[in-house]
Order: structure tokens, then C-alpha cells, then sequence
């Protein structure tokens, strides 16, 4: 039973994710990391901030809406933790637009690399402006005048809009004072100048400011008073009812289109903005003057995170290295079913190449001994080898069973056409179970040998993406073990069949046994140090939540075991508390590639368990998903995993932040003569280049 602590014990969720995008803009913020990289966390940090207020403001104001008082484990009432947020996240706004302008922006036209201002533009770039505005913007357009037959307009989610302040009378003798342009979707946010026109290499315009210059164009005869761009964010959670769906694919695409047009949760406008505009746009969205945000700049931001790609300049940017593959798989035609019967393989992405994940399910489709593949699919992209593979295999007559989890939240339009196509071809469709999100990481394939089927199977701590692959850090291990491929199978059993849940050989599986297999290692360090023996605990993971594993972890430090957490994002556990956590420190890693691996390891008496999982320790991993977490048996490898995934980054000073007890974080700072960057240092283990990276 673990002890239950009081809510000053924990610390607010909101508060949390508010503080690792801190973190993140301190990146933008270092001068040592690359002009372009920094750029793109600045636009890392608004990407985020919409998912935030996307979800979890708008998660607030519904239960203030539905009258909910009850808070988290941390005591915080919905309305204290909305009022939290709107603190914080003016506070961090502010600090990002101001690095923008005062920093980016210089910095880059050092660089020759310009965003071109209106007041700025002579009499050459301004013709140039207004050929493309007649030519290209113009003829997309369709202003709305507000007045009794034109009421405001439906605007689109994180859309970019105008608000026009007009006198005179129309046409039609008609004497509106206002109008809404929405800007074209069709058209990019920044336009690239030619470089003769500009004078410079790269001279981008914003469309905010051809619309601007311009949008007199649209209202013939009236003359414009103010022209001000805004951004609505709207409540992008969507509704299915559990109980009356029937089937979740339809009630999905029917639910899909009304994202866009979801409660409105927040406001930003431009700083220049008049009071009369604000007040009309916070009344027609029904937003508090809280949820307003006046910016000085572009009102999306999260459009310049194209720029980085757009421009050629490699000393600008992080510099390129190819992912190592196994020596074991370098042979050209390998058989990587050969490799497996002959030991686990490991792969640490994205030091090492996701390509031997692709070559695995190519090979099984075209081997004509396969006779089943199966894979959970959570996020795989538009564009994705791995299900080309998979309809391929189909084609050819395999049984092919696919988990497609449908809510996977902003992909759920990408899993949906790969659904219909896999089934187009005769794969087995299924959508997992209908309030339990699938988000493990699972591939198995069923091969004939000697006249009997074997198992081979894949786990993995990320998506079967191959893009994030080469940005987010992951392991995958590949077994052919008997008793973890037959615990895959029954899993995949349970999620396209019926029945009781069967237990398991090694397998941690939610919502059955995870949660309380965590606790009960957890619990067991506890008992040895009680004992007299010494207790560890490392734990790596994108976010530490859920109450009771945290009351467990104290429970752990009041023994003695030392615990230490890489935690990535939000960590609701307060470290260091005098008699309660002094034993638990808590440490963020932020760097090149976004960390993503969940590594749990347990000290238990020397026998040093390592274990990899999809799960991260919420109350949505442990009871509302279905995830796995799998042990890694191999001596070899087990190290790879401890040194690879733990020690370096407990190692790091360089990326590396540590948490205090109030929720703040401090930057390691390393003296030059030994620092220490664990993801260079992968990148130097794994990668023959020579490669010179600033932390």
C-alpha cells in the first residue's frame, strides 16, 4: 500500500509544460548553437504553446465550463491553474517575441538573411511587392464587410486573419466600418524576394505585410484607418461518444472537420492593434481579456520553422552526420532473420539508422516464407515506407494485421487513409479498443521454417516514423525470444479479438499489469534499503505524473535509494525536499534531437534490470492506454542500454537542466576543460564523420 502524500508534495501539471518551453527558448537564447537552429526552437517553442493551449487551456476551461472544482494530485482547481497559465505563458511570450526581434532578427541580416519591414522597402521592392500582391494574393482573396446580411465570419484554427477598420460608403451606399480578411492558405507566410530586388542573399517578406501594404486594394473608394492581423486558437480536442460509437473510423471523419471550428481558448493580435478591435474580437470569440495576446511581430510564428530548410547555408545550421548500422546488418543482402536467431539486436535512433527497421518489413514482404505480419500503427506520416511495405505484403497474399489507433491526436487524417488503403488490399483493419489509445510499439512477423512457424519480433520506444526517427532519440530492439514474442502475440490477440487478459512472461503491459509492476520494483528497491542493501533507481521518460508512483518514489528516498530521473518535460515530483526527496534528483535534457526514450532501470540486488517501454509514468500511460514496456535480456546489450540511455546523460553538464523543489530548473554550466554533451558524445560514438558540435 503506498503511503498517500499531501498535494504541497506535488507540483501543478500546467506549470510544468510552461517550464520546459522556457527551457527550450533558452536554446533559441544560446549563442553557441547554430543562427538557423536557434531560429527553429524559437518557432519550436509557438508550435508547442498552440498544442498547449490547444489542449490543455482548452481542457481547463471546459471543466470551469462544466462547473468542476476537483483539481490534480497537486490541489490546484481548474480556475487557479487557468489563472497560473495566463501568468506564465504572457511572461514567456513576451520574453520570446522580444529574443525575436532584438536578437534573431539583427543577427540573421548579419548573416544576409533579412525579413523586409514595410517602412523599409524602396521604391523598387515596393513595385516588385505589389506585382506579386496583384498576381498572386489578390485574385485569392474574399474580404468579408461586416454589417446585418455579412455577420463575422467562421474563422479557421490558428488561421491568419485581418481586421480592417474602414470609412465611407461602399457601392452600394452602404456605410460598414469594418472587415475581416482571412488570408489564403494557398499562399506562404514568407515570400522570398529576388536576391537583386532585396539586396541581399535571402530577403523574405512577410504576406502579412503585402496585405498590409495593400489591402486598401480591396475596399475601392473607402479609406482604410487600421489594418491589424490576428490569430485565433481554438479547443482542438475531439469528441467521440464511447458508448453510442459504432463504428469509430465514420464517427472520426465526422468529428474531424468541426477541429478547425472548436471553442476559441486564445487571442493573439498585434501590438499595434486599436482597443475598439480587441474588444470586437474578444467579444465575437467570447474570450476574457486575459486570453488576448499583443505581440510585436508575426502573429505565427510557428511559419517561419520553414526558413532553416529554405536556406543554404550549412555553417548555419547543426552539421550533417549519417546514421552508423549494425556491422552485423552491413552486409549487403543480409538476412536479418539470420541475424536474429543468432542474438537480440539493438538500436539506438537516431545515432544509429532506422533503415534496418524499414529492410525488416520489406524483407518479411517479399519473403515468400512470411506468412503473417502485424504492427501497431500510432504515428507513421503522410509518406511512409514501412506501409507501403505492409500493403505490398498484403498484395502478395500474406495476412497482414494492422492496429490503426485513429485517435492519435493531429495524425488522425494520415492513420485514417492508410487505413482505407490497407484494407483496399485485404489487410485486417482493426482500431484497437474503443477508449484505450494503442500507443505501443509493436511489429511481428510469422515465418515458416522447417516446417514450423517462428516468431520474430520488433519493440520500440518511438513511433515507426521515419522521419522523427532522425530527430527524436529512441531504442528498438529486435528478438526472436520465444517468450516475448508470445507475449507480443497475445497482446496483438487482445486487441483484435475478445477475451480475459492472459498473464504474461516479461511483458509490462497497460492498463492491466505496468502500473503495478513500476510499483512493486519500485517498492522492492525500498524493502532492500530497508534492509540494509543499497537501492537505485534510474528512470528516463518524457513525464512523471501519475501520484502514487511519485508517493512511491518518496517512499524510496525516505528508505534510502537513490533515485535519479531524466525527465524530459513535465515532472510533478518535488526533489530534494529535506526528509521526504532529498535522495531523488530530477534533471531535463534539452538539445539537437527532442529525447524520447523510456528507460526504467532497478539496481534489485545487483541483478540490474533494464527495461524499455512506450509508456511514460501518467495516469494515461498506466490506465488508458494500451502500452508495453519489455526487459532487455541480453548482458550486452542491457549495458548498451545503461551507459547509452542513462549514464551520459547523468554525466551531461552541457544540455543538461537540474530541477529544484519549487519546479525551476537551473543550467548546468561546465568549465571548458570538461564538458560533457551526452548527445555529441552518441554522435561521436556512432558516426565515423568528424563532428564538431557546440553544446
Amino acid at each position: 500500500m503506498v503511503k498517500k502524500f499531501p498535494p504541497q508534495h506535488f507540483l501543478n501539471r500546467e506549470f510544468g509544460q510552461l517550464e520546459f518551453n522556457h527551457r527550450v527558448l533558452a536554446q533559441a537564447e544560446d549563442e553557441t548553437i547554430p543562427l538557423l537552429e536557434r531560429l527553429k526552437y524559437l518557432c519550436i517553442v509557438s508550435s508547442n504553446l498552440d498544442e498547449f493551449f490547444e489542449i490543455r487551456v482548452a481542457g481547463l476551461k471546459e471543466q470551469i465550463k462544466l462547473g468542476g472544482i476537483a483539481g490534480g494530485a497537486d490541489g490546484m482547481t481548474a480556475k487557479q491553474s487557468l489563472k497560473l497559465v495566463r501568468e506564465q505563458a504572457h511572461q514567456l511570450i513576451e520574453r520570446q517575441y522580444q529574443l525575436f526581434n532584438a536578437d534573431i532578427i539583427p543577427a540573421l541580416a548579419e548573416q544576409g538573411i533579412q525579413f523586409l519591414r514595410r517602412p523599409d522597402w524602396n521604391e523598387t521592392q515596393r513595385a516588385w511587392v505589389k506585382d506579386f500582391f496583384f498576381r498572386e494574393v489578390m485574385p485569392v482573396l474574399t474580404p468579408i464587410g461586416l454589417d446585418p446580411a455579412h455577420p463575422f465570419p467562421r474563422v479557421l484554427n490558428k488561421s491568419l486573419c485581418f481586421a480592417v477598420e474602414l470609412q465611407g460608403k461602399d457601392a452600394f451606399g452602404r456605410n460598414s466600418a469594418r472587415a475581416i480578411v482571412q488570408a489564403p492558405r494557398v499562399v506562404p507566410r514568407t515570400i522570398l524576394m529576388p536576391s537583386e530586388i532585396s539586396g541581399c542573399e535571402y530577403g523574405y517578406v512577410f504576406l502579412s505585410s503585402i496585405l498590409h501594404a495593400h489591402v486598401g486594394e480591396l475596399f475601392s473608394g473607402m479609406e482604410v484607418l487600421g489594418c491589424f492581423q490576428f490569430r485565433v486558437t481554438r479547443n482542438s480536442n475531439l469528441f467521440v461518444d464511447e458508448e453510442e460509437v459504432k463504428n469509430l473510423r465514420l464517427s472520426l471523419q465526422g468529428e474531424l472537420p468541426q477541429r478547425h471550428f472548436g471553442d476559441a481558448v486564445r487571442l493573439e493580435i498585434a501590438d499595434s492593434c486599436s482597443p475598439q478591435i480587441a474588444e470586437l474580437l474578444l467579444r465575437e470569440f467570447n474570450l476574457a481579456p486575459e486570453d488576448l495576446y499583443r505581440v510585436r511581430g508575426p502573429v505565427n510564428l510557428v511559419r517561419l520553422m520553414e526558413i532553416p530548410s529554405l536556406v543554404a547555408r550549412d555553417n548555419l545550421k547543426f552539421p550533417a552526420f549519417v546514421p552508423s548500422v549494425p556491422s552485423i546488418l552491413q552486409k549487403k543482402g543480409a538476412d536479418i532473420f539470420k541475424v536474429m536467431r543468432k542474438g537480440d539486436v539493438l538500436l539506438h535512433h537516431p545515432f544509429q539508422s532506422f533503415k534496418p527497421v524499414i529492410d525488416f518489413i520489406q524483407q518479411a514482404a517479399s519473403d515468400p516464407n512470411v506468412v503473417a505480419i502485424k504492427q501497431t500503427v500510432y504515428r507513421t506520416g503522410v509518406d511512409s515506407a514501412l506501409m507501403e511495405a505492409l500493403i505490398a505484403a498484403a498484395k502478395q497474399g500474406k495476412e497482414v494485421t494492422v492496429v490503426v489507433e485513429l485517435l492519435a491526436r493531429f495524425d488522425e487524417e494520415a492513420n485514417i487513409n492508410w487505413a482505407n488503403r490497407l484494407e483496399e488490399v485485404g489487410a485486417h483493419v482493426v482500431y484497437g479498443v474503443v477508449g484505450h489509445k494503442t500507443h505501443a510499439k509493436m511489429l511481428m512477423v510469422v515465418r515458416r521454417e522447417d516446417g514450423k512457424l517462428r516468431r520474430y519480433v520488433h519493440l520500440g520506444t518511438g513511433n515507426y516514423h521515419p522521419r522523427t526517427a532522425r530527430f527524436y532519440t529512441d531504442f528498438g530492439l529486435f528478438t526472436c525470444n520465444a517468450e516475448i514474442c508470445s507475449d507480443v502475440n497475445e497482446v496483438f490477440g487482445q486487441l483484435t479479438s475478445l477475451g480475459k487478459a492472459r498473464a504474461l512472461n516479461h511483458l509490462w503491459q497497460s492498463p492491466f499489469t505496468m502500473h503495478a509492476e513500476v510499483l512493486r520494483a519500485i517498492h522492492n528497491e525500498t524493502r532492500l534499503a530497508q534492509t540494509g542493501k543499497r537501492g537505485h533507481i534510474i528512470a528516463k521518460m518524457n513525464a512523471l505524473l501519475e501520484p502514487e508512483t511519485i508517493s512511491a518514489l518518496y517512499e524510496a528516498s525516505q528508505a534510502g535509494v537513490k533515485v535519479d530521473l531524466i525527465v524530459r518535460g513535465v515532472c510533478a515530483l518535488r526533489p530534494g525536499v529535506a526528509g521526504l526527496s532529498e535522495n531523488i534528483r530530477v534533471r531535463s535534457v534539452i538539445g539537437r534531437f527532442l529525447e524520447h526514450t523510456r528507460v526504467f532501470y532497478f539496481r534489485n540486488n545487483l541483478k540490474h534490470d533494464v527495461y524499455l517501454a512506450s509508456a511514460d509514468w501518467m495516469d494515461r500511460n498506466f490506465f488508458r492506454r494500451i502500452e508495453v514496456c519489455f526487459p532487455v535480456l541480453d548482458k550486452k546489450l542491457k549495458k548498451r542500454v545503461i551507459d547509452e540511455g542513462l549514464k551520459i546523460y547523468l554525466k551531461d553538464n552541457c544540455q543538461a537542466w537540474d530541477m529544484n523543489s519549487e519546479g525551476y530548473y537551473r543550467h548546468k554550466n561546465p568549465r571548458r576543460s570538461n564538458q560533457i554533451c551526452a548527445q555529441t558524445e552518441l554522435l561521436r560514438q556512432f558516426t565515423k564523420l568528424p563532428i564538431q558540435i557546440t553544446p
